[in-house]
């Protein structure tokens, strides 16, 4: 099967060009950058207004960048007032703005004082951030307004934003690819210990202000996972004063979840602390029926639940030393238990079709996590606009004790069963982060970025297996399923970004990261009956690598750019992926890492066109990914003695991945807007013959909608739809998906409180599922780790201090007058 994908890519070129030619007009432009004027730190989403000096007249408007950056085009020549705040700062103005025709002023940085702190009745939110903002290298989310994922997890609100996917196995998808990068500010989380997943299980989704996706990221980065980073930011707040929220809400199958947030922050200090719990229970279902070549066949029906109570408290402060030095230092704890069981329903069938008998098979998880981290933080301003040296020193360690048990009964004993079943597994991780960057301004439109980082992680992981035996009664140690696994995954890395502009539209970014990596790992047999000398097997992968990032970008009038970049990338193998252990979970379905695995080398480009209009911002993308050395779950064997499939980690040659994307965001009146995602992509995997992997390709696509209406002045609305076409994996195929999300909001209490309530999948179609095609038989499978529809219901409550001046402000919001552009830079 062949796809015109250049034929394509042409005209969307050619498209985008003669677009930016046509409306080319010399039209003037005015930014700046928002900061506090004690610490001299970047305020993101402050409000920034133009008005005309003659009858003060709004005529733009919107929200700072997460870097406290505005910028304003299409402007007509004249005389303009700018006005900027945000809640616990005075208010700023700056009269008699003279701008020619086809000027580009630069106000350079504009402080906002802190304002004398005085305790009043009600505390607002001046303005709503725009739901999407554009960085050279990323797309931010702001996702405090997302009422569909209020009272959810950070799994949950990540399956919200465009771009991004989240499967039933909690893993993050990113256009097609679920090895993608998650951070934690900047980082990776050490609280997640091997599996990240279970945090972002844990983590409340109103924890989290906004998400970094980064399909593409320079050089600056670490350079891990095939689909790109993502960045989940926390919140952190700035306000003068005292603030704080409350947070309380309960849903369906006793879901229910509480937290305190807290802040106070004078000229020397900030301090910041959060207490969230979340108690969880998440019933769902699935099957996984295996038709083997002899004609005979093994259907597998389960019931499952995953339970568990989660504790996360949040701590820290910035010290202010002077007016361009910040210390910071901050720590993070969770605590959780989970509980999960499956229930397992077995039916066996004959080569006539004839049934042979049935099986059920009982499992049970208890486990108790906790981890913490603690964070260091520096960031030192020189005399330089723009030039400053930041540092982070980060140390974590996150532990893991379960017990698991296996029971298992048959209605025939010519069935094979595995024997009842006692696992006591122990995992102890620890994590280290050490990071230096240095940033040098030549001039205005010309800089350096470079720095240093050492990531270590070391992982201690165990498991002791006792089996039934049936003779004595009595559980005894099975050797083959206990063991003691090993790694240290090190890496070190520099990197060197320059930026520079050769004309006034037209600049570039140019960059090297060059890393030094290893994964070493240990497997240590306790068996009695092996000799000691045998009994550890020791791997190493010690690889050096440089990573390229180059980003071109050409501006038009008219809010219009192109971008063309390239980077490097790799996919390490980590966690489960290299453990040997083998999961037996389902005796007939078995899974095991493999220690041997090499990462993947990645290679993206990408082109992108991005457009504004007055109530329309559009950005597109069109992008070819080029993947050595492919990491995928082969299923490559099944016991011809029990009809058990194997599957194992392996390297499987190359993937071609080519897709164009479209965003847009339209704002149709101050009462209602609407945000679409559409995401195409060809998938062409060349297979492996060493593992009977034949080529696989085929065209997938997914779109999702989320729309927002005010229905009265204390009354919102959100509605969300996803869908997933059917899409190719290397052994097969994944099925399509659909899911629809509702969500109200209502301000009460004088605006200091807001109930919540949301529907997740209304129509009851979260399925995750596909098909398996190898020599020896053929697989259906389906999970769902919730039963919909789910709905919940939340109560905040918001208090504190605020800035005397935005009274009049939230009187004006209130009367309609505000100006209707607010919420997005034009």
């Amino acid at each position: 099967m062949k796809f015109p994908v250049s034929r394509y890519i042409t005209s969307f070129i050619v498209l985008c060009l003669s677009y930016g030619s046509v409306y080319a007009q010399n039209s003037a432009k005015v930014s700046g950058v928002i900061i506090d004027s004690v610490s001299n730190e970047p305020i993101d989403f402050a409000s920034v207004t133009l008005l005309t000096q003659q009858n003060n007249q709004a005529v733009k408007g919107g929200q700072t960048d997460e870097k406290g950056n505005f910028v304003f085009s299409t402007i007509p020549a004249g005389t303009y007032i700018l006005r900027a705040s945000f809640v616990g700062y005075n208010a700023f103005e700056k009269k008699a703005i003279q701008i020619s025709q086809g000027q580009h002023l630069s106000l350079g940085k504009i402080k906002l004082s802190p304002a004398a702190s005085t305790l009043l009745k009600e505390v607002v939110v001046e303005g709503t951030p725009p739901a999407m903002q554009m960085g050279i290298d990323r797309k931010v989310f702001n996702v405090e307004q997302s009422i569909v994922s209020e009272g959810g997890t950070a799994s949950e609100l990540l399956a919200n934003v465009p771009s991004l996917s989240v499967d039933m196995d909690g893993n993050v998808g990113l256009r097609g690819s679920t090895n993608v990068r998650i951070l934690i500010d900047g980082k990776p989380s050490a609280l997640a210990g091997t599996n990240i997943n279970n945090l972002l299980e844990s983590l409340p989704a109103n924890s989290i202000q906004r998400i970094e996706v980064m399909t593409n990221p320079s050089s600056k980065y670490d350079p891990e996972g095939q689909g790109g980073i993502v960045n989940i930011i926390l919140k952190k707040n700035v306000r003068t004063g005292f603030n704080g929220m409350a947070t309380v809400g309960g849903g369906s199958y006793h879901n229910y979840n509480g937290g305190l947030d807290l802040n106070y922050r004078d000229e020397k200090f900030n301090y910041f602390g959060s207490y969230n719990y979340r108690k969880r229970n998440s019933p769902g279902s699935g099957f996984n029926n295996n038709w083997y070549n002899d004609g005979t066949s093994v259907y597998n029906n389960s019931e499952n639940a995953r339970k568990g109570n989660s504790h996360t408290v949040r701590l820290g402060a910035d010290y202010f030393l002077n007016e361009k030095t910040t210390i910071g230092l901050s720590g993070n704890l969770n605590i959780r238990d989970n509980i999960r069981t499956e229930d397992l329903f077995y039916s066996y069938f004959g080569a006539s079709g004839a049934l042979n008998g049935n099986s059920t098979r009982n499992t049970a998880q208890d486990e108790d996590d906790k981890g913490y981290d603690i964070n260091l933080d520096f960031k030192r301003e020189f005399s330089r606009e723009g030039e400053e040296l930041t540092a982070n020193v980060s140390y974590g360690r996150s532990k893991e004790d379960g017990i698991q048990t296996f029971k298992q009964t048959a209605t025939n004993e010519a069935i094979p069963i595995d024997r009842d079943r006692i696992n006591d597994t122990y995992e102890d991780g620890k994590n280290t982060n050490i990071q230096i960057d240095y940033t040098l301004p030549f001039s205005k439109e010309q800089k350096l970025e470079a720095g240093y980082r050492t990531t270590l992680r070391y992982d201690d992981e165990e498991q002791l297996s006792d089996a039934l035996n049936n003779e004595t009664g009595a559980y005894e140690r099975d050797y083959n399923l206990t063991n003691n696994f090993n790694m240290d995954d090190i890496v070190h890395a520099v990197y060197a970004n320059y930026q520079n502009k050769l004309t006034d539209k037209f600049g570039y970014q140019v960059g090297l990261r060059a890393e030094q990596a290893y994964l070493n790992t240990e497997y240590i047999s306790w068996d009695p009956n092996v000799a000691p000398e045998d009994r550890i097997t020791k791997g190493r992968l010690d690889y050096f690598r440089i990573y390229p990032s180059v980003y071109l970008t050409q501006e038009f009038n008219h809010d219009q750019s192109v971008q063309l970049s390239y980077t490097r990338r790799v996919n390490r193998p980590r966690g489960w992926m290299v453990n040997p252990f083998v999961d037996v979970s389902d005796p007939l379905n078995l899974r095991q890492g493999n220690p041997g695995l090499k990462p993947e080398d990645i290679h993206s480009f990408e082109l992108s066109y991005s457009k504004k209009w007055d109530k329309v911002n559009f950005t597109s993308s069109v992008y070819h990914r080029i993947t050595n050395d492919v990491i995928e779950m082969i299923v490559d064997s099944a016991s011809t003695g029990t009809n058990a499939t194997f599957s194992r980690f392996q390297n499987i040659s190359q993937n071609r991945a080519t897709g164009i994307e479209l965003i847009s965001q339209i704002t149709f009146s101050p009462n209602f807007d609407l945000m679409a995602n559409v995401n195409g992509n060809y998938q062409a995997f060349k297979g492996s013959e060493d593992f009977g992997v034949p080529e696989n390709s085929g065209f997938a696509w997914d779109a999702n909608l989320t729309g927002n209406g005010r229905i009265t002045k204390n009354l919102r609305a959100q509605i969300r739809g996803e869908y997933r076409a059917p899409r190719v994996m290397a052994q097969g195929e994944m099925k399509e998906m659909f899911m629809v999300d509702a969500g109200l909001k209502m301000s009460v209490l004088e605006d200091k409180g807001s109930i919540m309530l949301n529907v997740r999948d209304i129509f009851n179609q979260g399925r995750f599922g596909g098909t398996q095609s190898t020599a020896q038989f053929t697989r259906e499978f389906q999970r769902r780790w919730m039963k919909g529809p789910f709905a919940m219901l939340t109560f905040s409550y918001r208090f504190g201090r605020k800035a005397p001046e935005q009274d009049e402000r939230q009187k004006r919001k209130e009367n309609g007058q505000d100006f209707q552009e607010e919420g997005e830079m034009q």
